[in-house]
């Protein structure tokens, strides 16, 4: 019999092998890359989704679709976001997802449903991003035990700043930088307004101008989950790394009522796109569940951002408890490209 083993795998293999040969007893490092950029390779970037009541089953049909919109090119990496109820559930869709994807190119977190250009999920739906490509690549990390469990805004606000500022730059400092960097995709068990915090600690190693996006897993209990390389873990953080030779554009907008939540949507996502100077391939959102919570009908506002992008973009949206981005409020920073905020829909425009 014949084995085959990936790129990907055998890049980490020796990688854990090498930490435990040099520092015996060494923790794995928490990090995941996949294979160089290559100037001029192509950039297969693809979206898909399911919505079924068995978990294992969303995760397995929202794989196979996405293996198959991928084409010949394969992922070497996978993010999911999923809208399950409990860890015995989330579990099980990451069992599917992974009998489709080796686990160690998946990765995600668990939210209040998902969007892209087929419709609008809410409960029981998994929504999945395939990249792929030798023009982009990606580099992955994991910060477990932010210590934040049980502390509030309210009596332990020093303590979660300094606990999420420290977690932020050691997630940061995980990864390694280039000068083909474009975008970090941050993705945390830390609801807005604490995911202020984390990102601070981020923008310490990474500078405050460089693109962030991201969001905030959905934060009931039971449902804090983030994932990375197909295992479940709470009080932690993601972050994603993609570079190659693209452009990157964003832009965030704020509101609280039906009918803004839906303008806001078109405006965000046209000023990110007039701000491309290339040719969009993807377009990643991350929107407020609060913002879904005010629409009479939630396919209204992806109708609005399809006014704008179109309808032949892929397009992967989660529903959040926080959102990462250029924020729309008077306080923030003015010197920061993103801030950690709430209630905002954070368009991010891949070009090329």
């Amino acid at each position: 019999m014949r084995v085959t083993i990936s790129r990907t795998k055998v890049f980490l293999i020796l990688s854990d092998l090498i930490c435990l040969l040099l520092f015996p007893g060494c923790a794995v490092n928490e990090t995941y890359v996949s294979p160089s950029s290559r100037l001029g390779g192509a950039i297969v970037m693809r979206v898909a989704s399911s919505q079924n009541s068995d978990p294992f089953q969303a995760g397995k049909q929202a794989a196979k679709a996405l293996r198959e919109r991928m084409g010949q090119v394969p992922p070497h990496t996978v993010i999911l976001t999923e809208c399950f109820e409990d860890r015995a559930q989330k579990k099980e869709v990451l069992k599917g997802v992974c009998t489709v994807f080796e686990a160690d190119i998946v990765f995600g977190f668990a939210t209040y449903g998902s969007f892209n250009q087929q419709g609008c999920m809410d409960g029981d739906s998994v929504g999945i991003l395939g990249i792929g490509g030798e023009g982009i690549a990606t580099v992955a990390a994991l910060r477990r035990d932010l210590g934040i469990g049980g502390l509030t805004m309210e009596s332990h606000k020093e303590e979660l700043a300094s606990r999420l500022r420290t977690g932020g730059a050691d997630l940061a400092a995980k990864i390694s930088r280039g000068p083909s960097d474009r975008l970090i995709v941050v993705m945390a068990d830390a609801h807005s307004p604490k995911n202020q915090f984390l990102l601070e600690g981020v923008q310490k190693v990474l500078g405050k101008d460089f693109p962030i996006t991201g969001g905030s897993a959905n934060k009931n209990a039971g449902q804090t989950f983030v994932y990375f390389q197909g295992r479940m873990y709470t009080d932690s953080a993601i972050a994603f790394l993609l570079s190659g030779d693209f452009e990157v554009s964003l832009s965030g907008r704020q509101a609280k009522e039906n009918a803004k939540v839906i303008s806001s949507a078109a405006q965000s996502a046209a000023e990110a796109l007039k701000n491309m100077r290339a040719k969009p391939f993807s377009v990643l959102a991350f929107n407020c569940a609060g913002r879904k919570g005010k629409l009479d009908n939630i396919e209204d506002e992806l109708k609005a951002i399809q006014s704008v992008i179109g309808n032949d973009i892929p397009l992967f949206g989660a529903y959040c408890a926080g959102e990462i981005g250029p924020a729309d409020i008077t306080e923030k920073d003015p010197s920061a490209l993103s801030s950690g905020v709430g209630w905002h829909v954070m368009f991010t425009v891949l070009g090329r």
